[in-house]
């Protein structure tokens, strides 16, 4: 029995077991159910905006564990492998988070906000850095701080997506003035050519009017009092023309050089801002005035002496003298481009003065009388700046010595092939009024101990370095400090920074600004003489240490031979000549002060390539020089001190050979480049097909180089050149090929004409066009056009259309070259594909941006006024007239449309307002309305916010609510005789009337008269206006009031119906800074002013104002040719096809401190993935998978051949293949072609010019790890 026992005990312990055993399985898989739908659903209650808070992750971890965190959660909630319904939804927002954290910008803005969040959580919880709390976090923070993180996500893209509606605002603006833009250049032809009709008639009138005038001035007795010429002005021969101004009537007449103003003055004793305001921003008024109280000489006029002079002329001197009594030489045109070859054989000043003098009326150009400059050196004593280019060295010497001892700045230059050299010596004492050229700087004082440490407010980085000097100003407690004398400080840190002694000066309380104060430095020079024994270099690559020693003595060689050879350099390629100018330098390196260790090939190199000239080259130290001799005459930016010497041997080709036979002269226009290259490399460059995308100042200079380079004119060469712009006056001061006669003419097609001007060999090779560069204008710039180029320069002035043409150069594997220009600084770019990164793979700093808060009732700087009384003239005269167009034109306007756009309120407010309450009846009614709008913004306004917030406020922690950066305002009394308060009262009333089709008026008795009979209620504050008082801190305007439904109602009923308006239409503006007489700036600047007196800031002249307004970027002439320069000894590289990284150069210079930089090209991004044959590598941004149009299941097939499972498809911003997806849908797609899935998803054709179509893709490889792989070109089967 007990047997039997036992053996049931044991089989119902077994069974309880296997029966345990299952519920264990049942609970566990229970478990892992629940597990994966806790986590679906704590992925879809996460906060979106944080892909941390998706992912489960802390801010900062590492993107192993990112990829880790995404794996295993990828993994355990796969719509295959769990029934929950919301797992595809869930997987997409993890897949979306996951996507988010491993691109590098959006992450670094998300870390950003989070940082920006805890920040704002300990100023909350008035806590420090240093807090335990901080330090060492609890629960509770870090759910304050998560919460936090929300907020500031969610205000940053509410913030987001008013900047997108403000956007697509601008757009539709944008569009509807492209297409005036081709109404208006239309018209501008087509009055052109009714003026050209009738030319001889009016030129007949006015010769007969002449004639009539004369014989009345010869029967006058009355005497005419003649202007005394200065001693410079009689010396030089003036060439001048007056040519054809079509907008103002002007006809085609020579005119007396005595008739044509003297200087960059407009004949006033004021600068013409409308052609020198873009130079204006660099160099200032008073160096401008400078500049035109002075007279330079050039010596020497092949390519290097012309670029000079033409430098300077575009710049505004007192008078510009040349000087070069040589014959021309057909070589010379290799860079001279103000020759022609008829000119061959005539004197080099003759023939080119009077096309330097066609630049700038202000500038007259002469040519100096003498044989000889050392025959009659008393005669330079006229010059304040003597450059000599192309002049032999004994000269040199004899003429820098006089020059010293005279007080005359000289300026030594020349170039040989592919080197060159600059000599300044610009006297004893020499002032520098400005070293830097960088506005100063300022800011808002936080603190200021009794040891003298300044810190600035609210870790604001104050950018100063030791050795800056700075003022201080509305201190309290330390008011001693105010107004004093420059200081000298010493920099602590990016926050502070020490001033010396304070003692006896006050304790410090709060508020006060330092303002930075620029100190003059003076500099003395050695003379010629001195230096060529000791000199004193500069680097221009610090690649190539050892170089300027070497070429400095080089240099000497290469004198030293001309001067035994009668003249003559040595001669390209010859060895023997060779041998001698290395033997010579070793003689010249033995007496140098510095031991000189030689490079026999490089010293070898200088001599093959001293009969070389190239264009580039002379655009390069053109450009210099000419700042040089700018900086001579102005004082304004640090001078070269004193030898700078630069090579370009990288550009030499390796793809051809060189000798002597192949770069001997062949009496050819580019006899001076073939010396450096040989023939061979020249009809590679005839044979170039390339594309220049832009023609404004770069696009001027690059045409003009590759002109004298002989580009494209092979007979498979072209150019295609393409810039939608006219010509507007201010082009004038730096976009050299253009005249006064091409004022509104296309700048593709007049700098085409130009550049075939200077040389024939391009006529029927340049392409021109008129089009931008643009997703819609891809059916012109289609595939065939992209594939025929061998080359992409830009030469634009936005970062969208450069992104752009990047994007194409990547897709197309074209080598794009790429530059800018900020005033003085200059950067170059390569792009080559398969070797570097591209132009959009680093981003400049976001331009900066004010909080609206601040704007709109904080402003403590200028800029903050500026930015309001923008906006200003946008809410006044732009948004009202297009709100109550889209009202009369657009259909149910106050149903649909009204309520999708998020203001309904506030517009029809504003159609009450302009067709009802405000409408004008005559001009007056707008003097009354501009009027009425004073009163509301500077007296009303800030009287109620001194009744919100009084001057003795105090936050909620007891400090002073008016501190810091917040400043005091106070209310502004009109007053008609105040020029700021009637100038804006003036130009409200015009602009206001521009709005209404109402003829506008500037007569100032009548504006006085209504002014006068006006009655301005008075001001009561109204308690229930709220007014947010810090940025950080929600709007409390920003929820919709109570009884806003009805005030709607009331509004929208009270509209008239837009059929009994018939045609009525307001008239939009739209913003012009360049037009003096549209009352744009005249109305910020007032603005912007009245607002200063408002806060007590300093106020700002309308120059200043149209510079910050208008966004205007400052340009000079001698930045813009020096760049170009850079980037054509790029050119050279790339038409070699070098493959070496290494030999291609990135530029950055400022010719302000002067700082020439120069790095490689980065390399482009590389990855892996595991294929079946082992480790792929793969080129992040040149690679993609190429395929033909085949059905879905194909591409996926192809690609698993490859070793990737694709998880997701798309195109565009369709979606058309998810592993999530359920099977059916898939099921339906996996038999259509790939171009017939897009066109299916998407519901949109694909344009007829297309011939691929580009898809993402998102896969795993065989390690079933996430790899970031290129995208897809699908190619389409040819249309029938």
């Amino acid at each position: 029995m007990g047997s039997i026992a036992e053996r049931d005990f044991d089989k119902l312990a077994a069974e309880q077991a296997k029966d345990d055993a299952d519920i264990l399985d049942e609970l566990e898989s229970e478990a892992k159910a629940f597990g994966k739908d806790s986590e679906i659903a704590r992925i879809l209650g996460a906060f979106k905006a944080n892909p941390y808070d998706v992912l489960d992750l802390q801010p900062g971890v590492p993107d192993d564990d990112i990829k880790k965190t995404y794996r295993k959660k990828s993994l355990l909630i796969h719509p295959d492998k769990t029934p929950n319904k919301q797992a595809p939804d869930a997987f997409d927002r993890l897949a979306q988070a996951y996507q988010a954290l491993l691109d590098e910008k959006k992450r670094a803005i998300l870390d950003e906000a989070i940082a920006d969040a805890r920040m704002l959580l300990i100023r909350d919880r008035k806590l420090t850095i240093d807090s335990d709390e901080v330090k060492d976090p609890d629960v509770e923070f870090m759910k304050a701080w998560k919460d936090k993180v929300k907020w500031v996500l969610a205000d940053n893209e509410d913030r987001r997506r008013r900047q997108m509606r403000a956007q697509m605002q601008e757009e539709g603006r944008e569009k509807r003035k492209e297409e005036e833009e081709i109404a208006e250049r239309k018209r501008t032809r087509e009055h052109a050519d009714d003026w050209e009709k009738t030319r001889e008639v009016r030129i007949g009138s006015w010769r007969e009017f002449q004639k009539k005038e004369e014989g009345k001035k010869k029967g006058t007795k009355k005497k005419i009092k003649k202007r005394r010429r200065s001693e410079a002005e009689a010396e030089v021969t003036p060439y001048k023309k007056v040519m054809a101004d079509h907008t103002n009537g002007k006809m085609d007449i020579d005119t007396p050089a005595s008739d044509h103003p003297k200087d960059s003055n407009n004949g006033n004793g004021e600068i013409d801002e409308s052609l020198y305001s873009r130079q204006l921003y660099v160099l200032g008024h008073e160096a401008m005035k400078r500049m035109g109280n002075s007279h330079i000489l050039i010596s020497g006029l092949r390519g290097l002496g012309v670029e000079i002079a033409k430098n300077i002329a575009l710049a505004g001197v007192k008078s510009l003298t040349l000087f070069d009594p040589r014959p021309a030489e057909l070589r010379d045109l290799s860079s001279q481009f103000f020759l022609h070859p008829e000119d061959v054989g005539k004197a080099r000043a003759d023939v080119t003065v009077p096309r330097v003098a066609e630049l700038n009326p202000y500038t007259p150009v002469g040519v100096h009388p003498a044989k000889s400059l050392t025959e009659d050196l008393e005669s330079l004593k006229k010059y304040q700046v003597v450059v000599l280019t192309d002049t032999p060295m004994k000269d040199q010497l004899t003429i820098a010595e006089y020059c010293h001892e005279n007080g005359i700045a000289v300026l030594i230059t020349d170039t040989f092939g592919l080197f060159g050299f600059l000599f300044a010596d610009l006297g004893k004492d020499f002032t520098v009024s400005d070293p830097t050229g960088e506005n100063p700087l300022h800011g808002i004082v936080a603190g200021i101990d009794e040891d003298g440490l300044v810190t600035a407010l609210d870790e604001t980085r104050h950018g100063l370095e030791d050795g800056d000097f700075v003022t201080f100003s509305e201190l309290e407690g330390m008011t001693g400090l105010n107004d004093t004398a420059p200081r000298k400080i010493t920099v602590k840190g990016p926050y502070s920074f020490t001033i010396g002694d304070v003692s006896g000066l006050g304790s410090y309380t709060r508020n006060g600004l330092y303002h930075q104060v620029k100190m003059p430095k003076f500099l003395d020079f050695e003379p010629l003489s001195k230096q060529i024994k000791n000199p004193e270099l500069i680097m221009s690559d610090f690649a190539k240490f050892d170089r300027p020693g070497q070429l400095h003595a080089g240099f000497q060689a290469l004198n030293a031979f001309a001067e035994k050879h009668n003249g003559q350099y040595p001669r390209a390629h010859h060895e023997a000549d060779a041998k001698e100018v290395f033997e010579l330098t070793q003689e010249i390196a033995k007496s140098s002060a510095e031991p000189v260790e030689l490079d026999e090939k490089l010293i070898k190199e200088l001599a093959y390539q001293a009969q070389g000239d190239l264009s580039p080259m002379a655009a390069v130290f053109g450009g210099l020089a000419a700042q040089e001799a700018l900086k001579a005459v102005s004082g304004k930016f640090h001078p070269i001190k004193q030898w700078l010497y630069f090579d370009s041997l990288e550009s030499l080709p390796t793809s051809v050979k060189r000798s002597e036979e192949l770069c001997k002269p062949s009496n050819s226009r580019y006899d001076g480049q073939v010396a450096v290259f040989g023939q061979e490399f020249q009809d590679k460059l005839a044979n170039t097909k390339e594309f220049l995308v832009g023609a404004g100042a770069i696009g001027c200079e690059m045409l003009k180089n590759w002109a004298m380079m002989g580009l494209a004119t092979g007979p498979k060469g072209e150019i295609s050149v393409t810039d939608m712009d006219q010509i507007e006056k201010s082009n004038l001061n730096r976009q050299f090929l253009f005249r006064s006669k091409d004022v509104g003419k296309l700048k593709s097609e007049c700098a085409s004409q130009a550049v075939q001007a200077m040389n024939p060999d391009l006529k029927g090779k340049i392409n021109m066009l008129k089009d931008r560069v643009a997703p819609d204008t891809e059916h012109v710039f289609n595939e065939t056009f992209w594939e025929s180029l061998d080359g992409v320069t830009n030469a634009l002035d936005n970062v969208e259309a450069r992104t752009y043409v990047d994007r194409r150069c990547v897709f197309f594997h074209k080598p794009l070259l790429d530059s800018g220009t900020l005033g003085t600084k200059g950067n170059t770019q390569v792009v080559l594909p398969r070797l570097t990164e591209s132009y959009s793979s680093s981003q400049d700093p976001p331009e900066q941006s004010f909080p609206m808060c601040t704007l709109k009732s904080f402003p403590n700087r200028i800029e903050h006024t500026i930015a309001w009384a923008k906006d200003l003239l946008q809410t006044y005269f732009v948004t009202p007239a297009e709100t109550v167009n889209l009202y009369l034109t657009k259909k149910d306007y106050l149903g649909s449309a009204l309520k999708q756009s998020g203001n309904e309120k506030q517009s029809l407010e504003i159609l009450r307002d302009y067709l009802v309450a405000e409408k004008p009846s005559n001009f007056d009614d707008c003097i009354e309305w501009a009027r009425g709008q004073f009163e509301k913004q500077y007296h009303n306004a800030i009287a109620q916010l001194l009744y919100n917030f009084p001057k003795d406020s105090k936050t909620s922690s007891g400090q002073d609510f008016w501190s810091g950066p917040k400043r005091a305002p106070d209310a502004l009394t009109f007053d008609p005789n105040n020029d700021t308060h009637y100038t804006f009262v003036l130009a409200a009333a015009n602009l206001h009337a521009f709005n209404y089709h109402i003829p506008s008026s500037s007569d100032r008795k009548h504006f006085l008269s209504v002014l006068d009979h006006m009655v301005i209620p008075d001001f009561k504050p109204d308690p229930g206006v709220k007014i947010q008082a810090d940025d950080k801190e929600p709007d409390p305007n920003a929820q919709p009031g109570q009884d806003d439904d009805t005030i709607i109602e009331n509004i929208a009923k009270s509209l008239p119906q837009p059929k009994t308006l018939g045609d009525f239409r307001l008239e939009p503006v739209e913003f012009e800074k360049d037009d003096d007489t549209n009352f744009h700036i005249d109305f910020i600047t007032a603005a912007s002013n009245l607002r200063a007196e408002n806060y007590k800031i300093a106020t700002a002249d309308r120059h200043k104002t149209k510079f910050i307004a208008g966004k205007i970027i400052p340009a000079i002439a001698t930045t813009t040719a020096l760049v170009t320069g850079l980037v054509v000894l790029e050119l050279y590289k790339i038409v070699d096809g070098k493959t070496d990284i290494e030999q291609y150069k990135n530029g950055f210079i400022n010719l302000a401190l002067p700082f020439f930089g120069f790095s490689e090209p980065i390399a482009s991004p590389k990855g892996t993935y595991k294929g079946p044959d082992g480790e792929v590598t793969i080129d992040k941004l040149w690679d993609r998978f190429e395929t033909r149009d085949v059905t879905l299941q194909q591409f996926l097939d192809d690609f698993k051949k490859k070793g990737l499972e694709i998880s997701m498809i798309s195109s565009g911003v369709s979606l058309l293949y998810a592993s999530f997806y359920p099977k059916a849908r898939n099921a339906d797609r996996l038999g259509l072609k790939m171009s017939e899935l897009v066109e299916k998803i998407s519901r949109k054709s694909i344009p007829e010019h297309q011939r691929n179509v580009i898809f993402e893709i998102t896969a795993e490889d065989l390690d079933e790890e996430d790899v970031e792989i290129p995208y897809v070109m699908v190619k389409l089967d040819p249309k029938a």
